[in-house]
């Protein structure tokens, strides 16, 4: 390994220690909230179980890892098609996020000022959904030059981190899963 990709492994490690701490801020508030607010509605009442997006979100670290590893053995279709697979999965996660909220704000009349859950969910959620935006965005453009043929087999590394951000989006999202939707119902 050059000291090149030494350096961005360091950085994106650097990076995903830093993005831990503040997703820790944000879950912690949470877990101190929960039960605290004075008026609903509650966790319990208005939460259910995002289930299929849960699952197209995880399996796409599988379909990452397999692009991942296409790049590495020189496939550079297979691996446009694998990163076009976890786009997709990722969006559909981000859909079936956008439909829960919009259940819970113009159905249950849960917003961010409801009370001290709406002020804790939304915004430990929707700093996941943006990571999941990001992450979504560096995919599609590596997808894209696999696509165009500008992505290369001596790119595996780079793609590799991208992939990492990827794995770290969906650990957080077990963390995030276990926290709202199983601890705090």
């Amino acid at each position: 390994m050059n000291s090149t990709a030494a350096r961005g492994r360091a950085g994106v490690i650097g990076f995903i220690v830093a993005e831990t701490s503040l997703f820790a801020v944000f879950v912690v508030a949470y877990l101190f909230y929960i039960g605290k607010s004075a008026t609903g509605p509650y966790p319990r009442d208005v939460l259910d179980l995002p289930l299929v997006g849960t699952v197209c979100l995880l399996s796409s670290s599988i379909t990452v890892a397999r692009a991942t590893r296409a790049l590495a053995a020189g496939r550079i279709a297979r691996t446009g098609a694998w990163l076009l697979v976890t786009v997709v999965l990722g969006l559909a996660f981000l859909a079936s996020t956008a439909q829960e909220w919009r259940g819970l704000i113009v159905g249950r009349g849960l917003t961010i000022g409801t009370n001290l859950f709406g002020s804790t969910f939304y915004p430990l959620v929707g700093l996941h959904a943006s990571h999941v935006i990001v992450g979504l965005v560096m995919l599609s453009l590596c997808a894209a030059f696999a696509w165009s043929g500008a992505l290369k087999t001596v790119h595996a590394d780079r793609v590799e981190l991208v992939s990492w951000y990827w794995h770290f989006v969906d650990g957080v999202w077990i963390v995030v899963f276990t926290v709202v939707y199983v601890v705090g119902r």
